[in-house]
């Protein structure tokens, strides 16, 4: 394949799923991040999809967001990186154009999860490769390549070494006419760099940065080619972006980066928000409205659990917050459960109980005292309280 621009390349990705299907390629192989859809993911799948196709013997392979196309304004943080790319939202694939294939006609890679869950689920016997910054659910077979499942601190610094030798042949064959322009390579590396420098916070988050993140961030200023492009002002843009929720509603707030998994029978949902309970509670007016905003979605979900992991920076300083809320009477037994296996959480009860639940309800907000723990680590200990009896 000749090297094209990123938005041409996504327009080629489109009409190949757009087309027929006597004429689609097959199998089509398909690049896919995890269903929170968060910037690691969806940067990953553009990114890995784009060098893979543009790599020999690699064919054409379809970066897919894993989201429908309406939940793409949920994200104002990808719009804003996407503009830095010379892309938007439009370019995007989507579930929402996800066309119903047989599964043996299919292979997939994935980026930032190793378990298809949800409505890929039925594609899991198809994947091929995964590079993923999570924990290892035993769920992809030894033999695929790659299979690099590791900590970092953004799957995407994981995808830069991965591919860092095709990215560098790519660059050796500049000056031919279908070779990227000097300004479609800074493309390609700010959409590289900004989940790295979210998700490290611009690599001062030591307890999160790991040394192919900082390995990952050189390589890529060494690449950028416009004067006077800074990681630090990048960083600070995307990042204000990302924080500002105050025009979504509760329901968007909770969906906006949402995982959520099934164990023992019992489905748990956990909701990431970049504001801690003292912002959420402000905006509700009063404690009664966001446990009802909260109630509704677990509702919708048809949850068992649902957990809110918060993070601020309150007085300049890094805080994490967790709500967990059993919602049946096999979810509250599940969340007492918990209260044991996450006390390495360093949980502190949160404004004095005031969230917590009373007259029967389960329900617990603490302040977490371990700042290394994400969703990543926490989920886990989650879905253990809900496998155990």
């Amino acid at each position: 394949m000749s090297r094209a621009t990123l938005q041409a390349f996504l327009t080629t990705a489109r009409n190949a799923l757009k087309a027929p299907p006597a004429q689609r390629p097959k199998p089509l192989t398909f690049v896919v991040g995890n269903e929170s859809a968060d910037l690691d993911s969806l940067c990953c799948a553009i990114v890995y999809a784009y060098i893979r196709s543009h790599t020999a013997p690699h064919a054409l392979h379809i970066p897919l967001s894993n989201l429908p196309r309406a939940d793409l304004g949920l994200r104002p943080e990808m719009t804003a990186v996407l503009q830095h790319a010379g892309l938007g939202p439009r370019d995007l694939l989507t579930l929402s154009e996800l066309p119903d294939l047989p599964p043996e006609e299919t292979r997939w890679l994935l980026v930032d999860h190793n378990c298809l869950t949800g409505p890929l689920k039925k594609f899991k016997d198809q994947v091929v490769g995964c590079v993923d910054h999570h924990v290892d659910e035993d769920a992809l077979p030894a033999h695929i390549s790659p299979r690099v499942i590791e900590p970092c601190g953004s799957c995407m610094s994981l995808v830069v070494d991965e591919c860092q030798s095709a990215w560098e042949s790519l660059l050796q064959g500049q000056g031919k006419a279908t070779d990227m322009s000097p300004s479609e390579q800074d493309r390609l590396v700010k959409l590289a760099l900004a989940p790295i420098l979210l998700d490290t916070i611009n690599l001062t988050a030591e307890s999160k940065v790991r040394p192919k993140d900082t390995q990952a961030v050189r390589f890529l200023e060494a690449q950028v080619r416009h004067a006077g492009f800074g990681t630090s002002g990048y960083y600070e843009q995307i990042s204000a972006v990302k924080e500002d929720i105050s025009t979504l509603s509760f329901r968007d707030i909770f969906r906006k980066d949402y995982k959520q998994w099934e164990e023992g029978g019992l489905t748990l949902g956990v909701s990431c928000v970049v504001q801690g309970f003292e912002y959420l509670l402000q905006k509700a007016k009063t404690k009664d409205v966001f446990l009802k905003e909260l109630a509704a979605w677990t509702y919708e979900r048809a949850l068992d659990v649902v957990a809110v992991m918060t993070t601020s920076h309150l007085g300049g300083r890094f805080h994490r917050q967790l709500l967990v809320w059993g919602m049946t009477d096999r979810g509250k037994e599940a969340v007492n459960r918990f209260r044991d296996l996450g006390q390495p959480l360093g949980l502190e009860q949160w404004e004095d109980g005031g969230l917590d639940g009373h007259g029967g309800n389960t329900r617990f907000v603490w302040r977490q005292a371990d700042l290394t723990a994400s969703r990543k680590q926490v989920a886990p200990l989650l879905r253990e309280a809900l496998k155990r009896k």
